[in-house]
């Protein structure tokens, strides 16, 4: 086990989602990159029921989703897409299996939040599940019962592992802020209340009893306190869209004992520069917020900005080969 298992993290891994299609090669990448802290791939390329909406509807329990014209359409039954997403997951599962063999330490399987996947499924209607909180309700309910599932399944597979859920909410910000667009495009689902937001994410956060949560968002504004007051272990976001406004909230969180997963190396292909370099942010905000440098190291997880689904297969497995040395870098030298 690394040094940082015993919190639940390792020093680097990935946010999610891969290029390419080839589940087995993806998982040998990964684990071989991230041997403290690997994390379960997700293959969007492959096509609807791949991609992040339509693998977290999978999921599901009793509740199932079609692909429509306008994206994924909750339906009265398991039909070819959700048969699709189940099997690709499956697969993908496979995988990680076949690559974590014997291993023992934190692993980090990624899914849809509640309020995301309500702003981007549908119901009949074709507005989005957001404009209903009976339907969101539901929903929630329902994607408790499949994350039980699936992290049953994750232990099963890899029972040595400390499991870490991801909830990804990229939308968050924008439900708490009434911008989830209506169907018509021409107006906009009104905000939902900030208490019963984080009530909601309490609710999931609470499916893992014997593991930490980490919420994702690479949007900006990410709603630190909120965050902390569902219950979350971690938070994962995109340092470049940090502003001095986060800083109050980010000290009280590390303070706190919350884990940053700070994305510091680009998501997309581009020159990456010397590992000290991509964490140079990291160890700027430590000095503007007056924190122990001996803190990094173990407060912060370094990670890509966000997914690496948009980069090509050779500079993903450089951009996890350089998160793994900007973390080494951040150890080795915290001042």
């Amino acid at each position: 086990m690394s040094e940082n298992s015993e919190f639940g993290f390792g020093a680097a891994t990935g946010v999610g989602s891969m290029p390419g299609g080839d589940a087995r090669e993806t998982a040998r990448t990964v684990t071989g990159s991230f041997d403290d802290f690997p994390h379960l791939p997700e293959l969007p390329a492959r096509g609807p029921g791949a991609d992040m909406i339509g693998r977290t509807a999978g999921m599901l329990v009793d509740l199932y989703a079609r692909v429509e014209p306008s994206g994924w359409r909750i339906g009265d039954r398991p039909g070819r897409d959700t048969r699709r997403a189940r099997s690709w997951l499956g697969e993908d599962l496979d995988a990680l299996e076949e690559y974590t063999q014997g291993y023992e330490g934190p692993l980090k399987v990624q899914a849809v939040g509640p309020w995301t996947l309500a702003a981007a499924l549908e119901l009949r209607n074709g507005e989005a599940a957001l404009s209903d909180l009976g339907a969101c309700r539901d929903l929630t309910g329902s994607l408790v019962e499949g994350l039980r599932t699936h992290l049953d399944e994750v232990r099963r597979r890899v029972p040595g592992a400390q499991v870490v859920l991801q909830l990804d909410e990229p939308s968050l910000i924008a439900v708490l802020r009434g911008q989830v667009k209506s169907a018509s495009g021409y107006r906009t689902h009104r905000a939902v209340d900030r208490q019963l937001v984080e009530s909601t994410l309490r609710d999931v956060v609470g499916v893992h009893t014997d593991g930490p949560v980490v919420v994702h968002s690479c949007a900006p504004d990410v709603p630190f306190e909120l965050l902390r007051r569902a219950g979350v272990a971690g938070i994962s976001f995109d340092l470049t869209l940090l502003t001095e406004r986060d800083d109050d909230a980010i000290g009280e969180a590390v303070e706190g004992g919350t884990r940053l997963l700070a994305g510091v190396v680009p998501g997309t292909d581009g020159p990456l520069s010397d590992p000290a370099g991509s964490v140079m942010g990291v160890r700027t905000l430590w000095r503007r917020l007056g924190l122990h440098p001996g803190l990094l190291a173990e407060a912060v997880t370094v990670t890509p900005s966000c997914g690496l689904a948009g980069a090509s297969p050779e500079y993903a497995r450089r951009a996890l080969a350089h998160c793994v040395r900007a973390a080494r870098s951040l150890a080795d030298n915290p001042e």
